[in-house]
């Protein structure tokens, strides 16, 4: 794609195109919009790119898929318009890729390094070497050499060991975890997970009417145990989601006691495990326990996505499970993700030839060194307004109020000053986290981002309720 904005990451262009069609004139009606392979075509850019794009607008609900046809347009005058929808998780969405605004919502730590070019290479070499390739219905659970790098990636022992039968990649973290979801039969059952939690997950658990029981982590960054305990011994708990190591937006890390106090709880009840491994590869000292080194493997399900740490060319999701193949295998096999062969073979070379561990040592150490940046700035400016702990991974700070505000209205007040920032109240589905916020520390441009926190001083002492 050519034009005054070639500077931008390949799926911004991608996503402004799409968001131009969506708007035109006349299309005021529910539309098919072009398929995966049509726009790459027509924009010479990745499937994968493409299907990124779609997948921001499918987020935001300006877009649809309907499986074995495409996607499809939401008429213009069911959206929200910037700032003023009812929903704040679109609002912080659609204002989030308004021109202008510095977003200090966003979490996207691989563009301060992506991997995009090394991986891009990578894939027009084999390309030369696979001139034809195999259609993609031949592997419908992922291509079997980046199956076999992350079975390998995972394996840390005889007993904890995973093979390339155990791994299932799909388009994107939300179409493997929406299999899960059916695979398990999750529909009216109970889930305990962590809060905060990622707001996407949350919201898949909440469309697919899973009732979520929220356990909030405490002071010291561990797991309530005797509330844990209580909610096992009183609820019909059909799965714990817990974090693998790095909790974000927390960006903490639970003592070593307390994860083995968990494991052990769990174990005595027969639970199963859903351990989100999407910031494993992101936390500044990696030498930590996770918890699938505690516990049972044949309870344990992983799911992460290497978009985190690869960047926007790399947006697949991934699961590992051990009992549940049968179920797995034909949920990916009904759903028919239609995948770039190539591209996961490029990122499976990107393991075996150990570019993602080189590239993983500088992606920590230039994060640490924004959030060093971010917390000094945090200190300078507005010591007596905000506390926080200093995180130990990611690229974002979890940060509550020392008084008492509106978070909602510091939120809108910060948009009209052309500024995004993530209220706490999108990380729970039951109120919590009302005096905080995330910000993201991985801000870049022309931006003064010490004028922009002198805003957000500002918002909360306007909007402060003591």
């Amino acid at each position: 794609m050519k034009g005054p904005r070639d500077t931008d990451f390949a799926y911004q262009a991608v996503y402004r195109y799409l968001t131009n069609l969506i708007n035109e004139p006349g299309s005021d009606v529910q539309v098919r919009l072009p398929s995966l392979r049509q726009l790459a075509h027509r924009l010479s850019v990745s499937i994968s790119t493409i299907q990124y794009a779609y997948s921001l607008l499918e987020k935001e609900g300006r877009v649809y898929s309907v499986a074995k046809s495409g996607y499809y347009a939401v008429p213009v005058s069911s959206i929200g318009m910037p700032g003023r929808g009812k929903d704040l998780l679109e609002t912080v969405y659609v204002n989030a890729r308004r021109p202008g605004m510095l977003v200090l919502s966003a979490d996207e730590p691989a563009l301060l390094q992506p991997l995009d070019s090394p991986l891009l290479l990578l894939e027009r070499e084999l390309l030369r070497q696979y001139p034809r390739q195999p259609q993609p219905s031949s592997q419908p659970c992922g291509e079997l050499e980046l199956r076999t790098a992350l079975a390998a990636r995972y394996t840390t022992s005889p007993t904890r060991c995973w093979h390339a039968d155990d791994v299932y990649i799909g388009a994107d973290l939300r179409g493997v975890l929406e299999i899960l979801i059916a695979a398990l039969g999750l529909k009216d059952a109970v889930v305990v997970v962590e809060s905060p939690c990622d707001w996407g997950i949350l919201r898949l658990l909440q469309d697919a009417d899973v009732r979520v029981i929220e356990l909030p982590l405490q002071a010291d960054d561990g797991l309530d145990l005797e509330k844990l305990q209580e909610l096992l011994e009183t609820e019909p708990v059909r799965l714990v989601m817990l974090s693998s190591g790095l909790n974000m937006p927390r960006g903490s890390v639970a003592p070593d006691s307390n994860r083995h106090s968990a494991a052990q709880l769990l174990k005595r009840h027969g639970s199963w495990v859903l351990e989100n491994d999407c910031y494993g590869e992101l936390e500044f000292e990696p030498n930590g326990l996770r918890f699938r080194d505690l516990l049972d493997p044949d309870r344990l399900i992983v799911f992460s996505t290497f978009e985190k740490f690869i960047g926007s060319e790399a947006p697949f999701g991934y699961l590992l499970s051990r009992q549940l193949r049968a179920r797995l295998q034909r949920h990916f096999l009904l759903r028919a993700f239609r995948l770039s062969l190539i591209r996961q073979k490029a990122i499976a070379r990107l393991y075996s030839n150990g570019r993602i561990d080189q590239h993983l040592v500088v992606l920590r150490r230039l994060l640490k060194e924004r959030m060093v940046q971010m917390t000094q700035l945090l200190e300078e400016r507005l010591p007596d307004a905000l506390h926080f702990v200093e995180p130990r991974g990611g690229a974002t700070i979890w940060i509550r109020s020392l008084r008492q505000v509106d978070v909602h209205r510091v939120f809108e007040r910060l948009l009209k000053q052309h500024v995004v920032i993530a209220p706490g109240e999108l990380f729970s589905l039951q109120g919590l986290h009302g005096q905080h916020l995330r910000l993201s520390h991985t801000v870049g441009g022309h931006h003064d981002l010490a004028d922009a926190l002198g805003l957000l001083g500002d918002a909360l002492r306007l909007e402060s309720i003591d």
